[in-house]
């Protein structure tokens, strides 16, 4: 099989946000409780956090981290998380069946941010609270002093403000299952008088309203053009929510879900436009997909703590997916189709980073490590950073009851901010090699400097504490000559090609 790519120096997409590649920690399972917090781990450091799992975070180079929900932040009381901890309270949280230590709170996530060399993405409780718990919340932790709030947090150990410049309007609150949940006007209405009185404190912060938990929601998609028409000129972004399934274990429809995500995305950027037509505003707003992956192999298990047979455990294992070669290829599918809509689409959060639906797994008192899916997420955020290009693809393609022409060549392309041009791709393909013919023209770019590939795999191979065998090779055969780079990308396959 052939496929021919042209790119153009002139014919680009947009200017990628390198918050593209966030990802999110939520008061679940073990995402704090032994995933970033351990003290008394062999490789905790003097505030108990896991040096081994912060040393992973730094090599995917995690630019902003949403906390502390997610469904948690729905029902969540910020100020339980401050002050001396043998004087905070145990809570039952209500999203996961779990009780809550409130041993880390908002001086320590900050702590660990630092540490992690990211930024904090904080949520406001817009579900059991409101205005008034999202205005304290971010005066304690922007303003310099002299309040109430802000002297508090001095009191607290913190003498200067945190200045988090992004904060989200609560949580997926067109979902029945959230605590709190509105209807599209009750939450338009409270989410723009809860940004009104956040932009009287500080114009400058970046709000996110909450749209569509994903697009199979029965109100999807006139909750965001009814959420965007009570919001549009005091907001940002929207964001959405999707994740991706493969019950049937039916490799060429998995991998062809990512045109759904694609027709997601469009749809929401033409409400953005209608709104803002309507409105006549020369605002913008963009999206924030700030919960995305791959989320099923765990759902059996956690059932009986999700419906309470077990009490109210705290920070048990839940929703801890293993996953194999196959999401590999997903989860590049999904960095190349975010990619490629990077000029609406400027924050994603792949949820979660620890443990929880993540790309790094921990044992108690033992190993963290790396899962298949850590790699294309990590050369995504090392080298997809700079300007996405707009790629002409002529391949062939396949249908499915979902999508049609779904090419077998998933490509995208960037040019890298040290001048480097990057190419990610994916073959779909079953059985069948892909020989690239991709035409460089206008770039001077004459020789490869680095090919990663991910090959040869049983779908369903996965990585351990013991081994992790899912992991980088070397590509050969890719060569640049004549203004063209050519590469042979084998079946079932995810790889990075750079040029200098």
């Amino acid at each position: 099989m052939r496929a021919t790519v042209t790119a153009h120096k002139d014919y680009t997409i947009s200017k990628i946000d390198p918050r593209l590649y966030g990802s999110f920690i939520e008061h679940l399972g073990r995402a704090v409780y032994t995933g970033i917090y351990e003290p008394g781990h062999p490789s905790a450091d003097e505030n108990g956090f896991r040096e081994d799992v912060i040393e992973l975070i730094k090599e995917i180079d995690v630019p902003v981290v949403r906390y502390p929900g997610g469904n948690f932040v729905s029902a969540y009381n910020w100020e339980d998380g401050i002050g001396p901890r043998e004087d905070r309270p145990v809570r039952l949280d209500l999203a996961w069946h779990t009780s809550e230590s409130n041993q880390i709170g908002i001086h320590e996530f900050a702590d660990w941010a630092d540490k992690a060399n990211t930024e904090m993405m904080l949520a406001v409780n817009l579900g059991s609270r409101g205005l008034d718990e999202a205005r304290a919340f971010l005066e304690y932790v922007n303003h310099p002093g002299g309040s109430y709030w802000s002297d508090l947090r001095k009191k607290n150990g913190r003498d200067e403000p945190w200045n988090v410049k992004l904060w989200c309007l609560g949580n997926e609150m067109d979902g029945p299952w959230q605590i709190g949940q509105k209807t599209a006007d009750e939450y338009g209405r409270t989410a723009f008088e809860a940004a009104k009185a956040m932009r009287a404190f500080d114009k400058n912060i970046e709000l996110v309203v909450c749209g569509s938990s994903s697009p199979n929601m029965a109100t999807y998609p006139q909750w965001e053009y009814t959420v965007l028409d009570h919001t549009y000129d005091s907001v940002d972004y929207i964001s959405l929510h999707m994740y991706f399934t493969n019950y049937e274990k039916d490799i060429t429809n998995y991998l062809a879900k990512s045109a759904q995500l694609d027709a997601y995305i469009e749809t929401i950027a033409s409400v953005i436009k209608a709104i803002k037509t309507k409105k006549r505003s020369k605002k913008d707003v963009y999206i924030s997909f700030d919960e995305w992956n791959v989320w099923y192999h765990s759902s059996e298990q956690d059932k009986a703590i999700l419906e309470g047979q077990e009490g109210w455990p705290h920070a048990p294992a839940l929703l801890e997916d293993i996953y194999d070669f196959a999401d590999v290829l997903q989860v590049g599918c999904i960095l190349n189709t975010f990619i490629r809509r990077s000029d609406v689409v400027k924050v994603g959060c792949l949820a979660q980073l620890v443990n929880v639906i993540a790309p790094i797994m921990t044992l108690e008192g033992g190993p963290a490590w790396r899962q298949t899916i850590f790699y294309p997420y990590m050369l995504a955020s090392q080298y997809g950073r700079g300007t996405a290009l707009n790629l002409a693809v002529q391949c062939e393609g396949y249908d499915t009851d979902f999508a049609n022409s779904v090419p077998y060549l998933d490509v995208s392309g960037v040019l890298s901010q040290d001048g480097a041009l990057t190419f990610f791709l994916v073959n779909r393909h079953e059985s069948e090699a892909i020989s690239l013919d991709l035409s460089l023209q206008g770039f001077e770019h004459g020789s490869v400097i680095m090919d990663k590939e991910m090959v040869g795999h049983a779908l369903d191979a996965v990585n351990g504490p013991d081994a992790e065998t899912v992991t980088l090779a070397d590509g050969s055969g890719a060569a640049v000559a004549d203004g063209k780079l050519t590469a042979k990308v084998a079946p079932l396959s995810y790889r990075m090609i750079r040029l200098r």
